[in-house]
C-alpha cells in the first residue's frame, strides 16, 4: 500500500509540474543593468570607505544582509551635519536621507559584485538628528526610500522605522540601516 501511495503522489506532483495551470515557483533574478541604471538616475556610486572603528560595513547570515548604519557622506569626505529644524530644513534632510541611500547602494554593490542579488530590500532602520520638537522623521527618511523604490522597483519596498534622535555620531542629520534579502 505504501508503495501505491507514493506511485500515486509522484504521478500527481508529476502532472501538476508539468500542467499549464500550475504555476511554477522559480527565483526571479533581475537582469537589469543597474550600472545604466543608476547613471541614467545621474547617480555615481562612491567608493566604500572602510569603517573607523571595531565593525564592518556589512554581515551576512545566509541570505540576509545587515548593513551598519551610514550617514550623508559627501564625494570629497565630508557629511552633512546638523540639526534638522535648526541647522537644517526638512527638505535638506530629505536630500541628506537620499546620499544615504546612495552610500548604501554602493555597500551593496561593493560586497555582492552584481545588484541582480539583490533579491529585496526588507528593513530600513532611520535615525534623524532632529530638535525636540521636530515631529517629520519619516517624511526625511522618505528620501532613502524613495530612491530604493526608484532603483530596485517594487524590490525596493521595506518595513520602516523612522526616528528622532538628539544626537547623532559626529553630528550626522541622518544615520540609516537596512536589512537586504539576496539569491
Amino acid at each position: 500500500m505504501r508503495i501505491f501511495n507514493i506511485l500515486i503522489f509522484s504521478l500527481l506532483l508529476f502532472s501538476c509540474n508539468n500542467s499549464s495551470d500550475v504555476p511554477v515557483l522559480k527565483a526571479q533574478i533581475s537582469t537589469i543593468d543597474f550600472d545604466q541604471k543608476l547613471k541614467d538616475l545621474g547617480i555615481e556610486l562612491p567608493n566604500v570607505s572602510p569603517p573607523q572603528a571595531n565593525y564592518v560595513n556589512i554581515t551576512q547570515a545566509g541570505k540576509l544582509l545587515f548593513l551598519a548604519g551610514k550617514g550623508p557622506r559627501k564625494a570629497d569626505g565630508t557629511y552633512i551635519t546638523g540639526k534638522i529644524g535648526a541647522d537644517l530644513t526638512q527638505e535638506q534632510g530629505y536630500a541628506a536621507a537620499k546620499l544615504t541611500a546612495i552610500n548604501q547602494i554602493a555597500v551593496l554593490k561593493d560586497h555582492l559584485g552584481d545588484l541582480n542579488k539583490v533579491k529585496r530590500i526588507l528593513k530600513v532602520t532611520g535615525m534623524v538628528n532632529a530638535v525636540p520638537d521636530f515631529a517629520n522623521q519619516p517624511e526625511v527618511i522618505n528620501g532613502f526610500s524613495d530612491l530604493l523604490v526608484e532603483v530596485f522597483g517594487d524590490k525596493g519596498k521595506h518595513a520602516r522605522a523612522a526616528v528622532g534622535m538628539g544626537s547623532l555620531p559626529r553630528n550626522i542629520c541622518v544615520e540609516i540601516e537596512m536589512i537586504v534579502e539576496v539569491y
